[in-house]
């Protein structure tokens, strides 16, 4: 299948990063290359750019979508939480601006065989690196119903967490549970029919809840965006599209702090903690897709575009 993904605020994340001819510029999160190509574009001879993603599917398709950009573009298959490491390999110890979009491509999502999807029945997977061997199998059958609970809550948000969890432990005791398919299945039957009506696919929030806690989603994104900060020039920009609120919460708090580090008691005159500001918010609001935009892709409907300016 043809890696096929719709970019999100393409326009409003392109504007975001004040793109200069001859900056230097990341995206760690590559997928087909569509934030790329608008970058690239506006990049002249001195410029570069370098795109990163653990999806050898996405390192394919945007390698020729970016291929009549010649040498300025170089693609690095590997985590964004790598950034710095693979930077320097490269000898770049600095960028004008970095671009994250959070969201699960379209191409993942439609593959079947990726088993991202409670729409299509097929094996277990959701890893976003093929390379890793644990898989979302692992987790339906290896945790705990308390470690499924955990998950299931925090990173689903899903009221019904308890009996989800409940419901995957007594499935498994009968049979291990090997397919997207059953997994939908057994979630569907713990969940209320009154409630399965209102709230759409009954394992939407389970299934990315476990493609959270198997990607390590939250974990690499909170590790990295102050190292992402550090390696902006002055100037530079970093813009993250996020697609549910757990991500939006801990863009939001971290541009926060880096805004404002002090640590000091609200009541001193003045900081004597010796923190420094690292830079601006640019976005007080986050920016959000158009009318246009949600109707022509209904994946873009939960999209946030934050973006820090360094100092």
């Amino acid at each position: 299948m043809e890696f096929r993904h719709e970019s999100v605020l393409l326009k409003e994340t392109v504007e975001g990063l004040n793109v200069k001819p001859d900056g230097i510029y990341i995206d760690g999160t590559l997928g087909g290359g569509g934030h790329a190509y608008e970058i690239c574009r506006r990049l002249g001879n001195k410029g570069r750019f370098v795109g990163v993603d653990q999806d050898a599917a996405a390192i394919e398709a945007a390698g020729q979508r970016l291929k009549d950009f010649g040498e300025k573009v170089t693609i690095i298959r590997s985590n964004y939480c790598n950034m710095k490491s693979q930077l320097q390999k490269i000898n770049i110890d600095r960028a004008d601006g970095i671009v994250l979009d959070l969201g699960v491509s379209s191409y993942q999502l439609d593959t079947a065989e990726r088993g991202f999807s409670y729409r299509e029945d097929a094996p277990l997977d959701m890893r976003m690196d093929t390379r890793q061997g644990w898989t979302a199998r692992d987790i339906v059958n290896e945790y705990s119903e308390t470690e499924l609970y955990r998950v299931i809550r925090d990173y689903g948000e899903d009221k019904f967490a308890k009996n989800i969890a409940k419901h995957i432990v007594a499935a498994r005791k009968r049979n291990p549970v090997e397919t997207t398919g059953e997994l939908a299945e057994i979630i569907k039957g713990a969940i209320p029919m009154k409630y399965q009506k209102k709230s759409g696919h009954p394992a939407k929030r389970t299934f990315q809840a476990i493609r959270i806690e198997l990607n390590r989603e939250l974990e690499v994104l909170k590790e990295s965006l102050d190292d992402m900060i550090e390696l902006l020039n002055p100037g530079g920009r970093l813009c993250i599209i996020t697609f549910h609120s757990l991500e939006d919460r801990i863009v939001k708090s971290s541009f926060r702090k880096n805004e404002n580090p002090c640590t000091c008691p609200p009541d001193f005159p003045v900081c004597v903690c010796g923190n420094v500001s690292r830079g601006r918010i640019v976005t007080r609001k986050p920016i959000l897709p158009g009318e246009e935009e949600q109707e022509n892709n209904s994946r873009s409907k939960s999209a946030k575009l934050r973006i820090f300016e360094r100092r």
